[in-house]
């Protein structure tokens, strides 16, 4: 997602030192993109946690046969992963599946409600276990990435600012570039958890329909339900490009600028 704080810090610089195109007194149109950008940003992302919210909490007055637990322990089951723990961890909106010690972790009121938003919930981080297992390609890459976006995440906004305010002194775009570039690797991460989470999510569907748990309207609910939730890791990738995008226009628009 965004980092609105560095973002802030960015705009703010180039507002305050008044970084012209041409004519006197008119801002430069980077800094109306990327205020463009925040805001769409900003929209983009209220607009689908409001309808996640929604989506589950309708959901999750839904009653359904079995737990969140029970779900995931039997679609385990079925599908030879007896071996993969389902454990309960605190918290909301805390579900994952952990592929170092294979567990699928179901945050409380998954773990114990009998919903169709537990349901959904919990059958689709089985999906992740799933995947694990069949070696499935995507999940395998966004594994592979982990230790370079931490390193990116980590390093990316320092040299970052670093190099922008190299070129703001009138220096070359080596560093900025350098910054950009481990920036990107957050970005990148982003886009390949998408195949990941929609994958995990017709898994759980197509898994809730051939076991009988879920009758046709509440296959279509949970259907609603994880379809919102996989528009949050829409949200976050396009932001994340986004700004990609933004600052790689900053970079390349203040060098154009220095060679004046």
């Amino acid at each position: 997602m965004i980092n609105f704080p560095f973002f802030l810090a960015q705009a703010s610089y180039y507002y305050g030192h008044e970084y012209y195109t041409g004519a006197p007194g008119m801002y430069s149109g980077i800094t109306l993109i990327g205020g463009v950008i925040l805001l769409l940003s900003m929209l983009i992302g209220s607009a689908v946690q409001m309808g996640l919210k929604n989506a589950f909490t309708r959901f999750a007055q839904e009653a359904a046969p079995l737990t969140g637990a029970e779900v995931a322990r039997r679609m385990l089951h079925q599908n030879g992963l007896g071996h993969v723990q389902v454990i309960s961890t605190p918290g909301r909106l805390t579900d994952h599946y952990n592929p170092l010690d294979r567990t699928v972790n179901l945050s409380e009121s998954v773990f114990n409600e009998a919903s169709v938003a537990a349901m959904a919930v919990a059958a689709h981080e089985c999906g992740h276990a799933v995947q694990h297992a069949r070696a499935y390609p995507w999940l395998g890459l966004r594994s592979s990435l982990v230790p370079m976006v931490n390193l990116g995440s980590r390093l990316g906004q320092i040299v970052l600012v670093l190099g922008l305010g190299l070129l703001a002194a009138g220096s070359g775009t080596t560093v900025a570039w350098i910054g950009l570039a481990l920036y990107a690797l957050t970005t990148v991460f982003a886009l390949v958890t998408l195949p990941v989470e929609f994958d995990a999510s017709r898994r759980a569907l197509a898994w809730l329909e051939q076991s009988g748990l879920a009758d046709r309207a509440m296959h279509g609910q949970a259907g609603t339900a994880l379809r919102w939730a996989a528009m949050t890791y829409v949200a976050a990738a396009l932001s994340s490009l986004a700004m990609l995008l933004y600052y790689a226009f900053i970079i390349m628009s203040q060098a154009s600028h220095n060679r004046e």
